[in-house]
């Protein structure tokens, strides 16, 4: 299935039905009074957070959105029947935004969550509404009142804990693979990776992460060089990412420590925020240095490169070094977690703890 990041609807919300002007005409009542009913209510326009859905596509190719409006109100006390409501299924992680302000109007962080984007109109007051003491036999009724109607920009941030960034060809959907369940495309040319790849780390019985591989990001990616800038917003929602670098390039002539200050620079152009995310250096592709000269080469790598965090040396072809990562990620992860996890005061009455005796 194709990989659509965005999407612009106009959605629309029934209106609702009008009131109706009725009398009561039955035999031996000549004054039978007013029995106007009131209109239906409008459809309202849903928005549900699907955990089987990973893409917009469906809305690129469909952008009108209407519910039903409400039917009219009728003789005989009749109320009219309210519109049928629709109900749209979004990736989790999507945002809805206004198109023409941009301002965010709503996020669908988690499964299964429903919200209201479009209220349906009220329906109208028929004459019975209107009866009163002094007015035995109205004859005013009002219209439905019109549905909400928005023109939406959707926007999907997949929400994943861990980002992989990093030049093509360095070994992130190599990685993934070996870490996780996700089988992303592999070959031996850059740019073979076009769309975020989503894969769940199982690091024990309930224990677990998600890692998301984006296309690899080159130099100027900030101004829209290459692919990599296209997916730079799917690394907003992590907790940590992963900068993976080819310590052993085919080509001699690379400077691998150009090329690492290069990504982490498009970072800092692209969003500031991003940049300051917990960043991880990976050196990949170990196996490919000559044992004797491996210890040399990756000493020169991060004196030159001056990086003051974490380090880890792998293989994510051979699996060297992968399992040290893994659990030193879940652990950072882990404790992100429960760092963003609200304080809650519990009264002791409910946790059969004495409360404290007052001084």
């Amino acid at each position: 299935m194709k990989f659509v990041d965005e999407a612009y609807i106009d959605i629309s919300a029934g209106d609702g039905g009008a009131g109706c002007v009725s009398f009561r005409h039955e035999k031996y009542k000549e004054f039978g009074g007013p029995n106007g009913g009131d209109g239906g209510r409008g459809g309202h326009v849903y928005a549900v957070a699907d955990i089987n859905l990973n893409t917009l596509v469906d809305f690129r190719f469909s952008r009108r959105h209407d519910a039903q409006r409400g039917e009219h109100g009728m003789g005989s006390d009749m109320f009219g029947a309210a519109g049928a409501d629709i109900t749209l299924k979004m990736p989790v992680g999507t945002i809805i935004s206004d198109a023409e302000t941009g301002e965010v109007l709503f996020e669908l962080l988690v499964p299964g969550e429903v919200i209201t984007i479009a209220k349906g109109g009220d329906g109208g007051f028929g004459n019975m509404r209107f009866k009163s003491a002094i007015n035995r036999a109205p004859r005013q009724k009002t219209p439905g009142w019109p549905g909400e109607k928005r023109e939406l920009k959707l926007e999907l941030k997949v929400l994943a804990d861990v980002g992989l960034l990093g030049m093509p060809n360095a070994g992130k959907s190599t990685f993934i693979t070996a870490v996780s369940n996700a089988r992303p495309r592999i070959a031996d040319y850059p740019f073979t990776t076009l769309h975020p790849n989503l894969g769940v780390v199982r690091v024990g019985p309930e224990q677990s992460f998600v890692v998301a591989d984006l296309p690899g990001l080159i130099e100027g990616a900030a101004e829209g060089a290459g692919l990599g800038h296209q997916f730079l917003r799917h690394l907003q929602r992590t907790r940590l990412l992963l900068h993976i670098v080819d310590i052993a390039p085919f080509d001699e002539g690379v400077d691998t420590v150009k090329q690492a200050k290069a990504i982490v620079n498009e970072l800092k152009k692209y969003d500031p925020n991003l940049y300051a995310k917990p960043r991880w250096l990976v050196l990949n592709k170990v196996d490919m240095l000559p044992v004797e000269e491996r210890e040399a080469i990756i000493k020169d790598f991060i004196k030159r490169y001056k990086f003051k965090g974490p380090v880890f040396q792998i293989s994510a072809l051979t699996r060297e070094g992968c399992e040290p990562l893994i659990k030193e990620i879940y652990k950072h992860v882990k404790a992100q977690q429960q760092a963003e996890q609200p304080h809650v005061e519990v009264d002791p009455r409910f946790t059969g703890e004495e409360p404290p005796a007052n001084p």
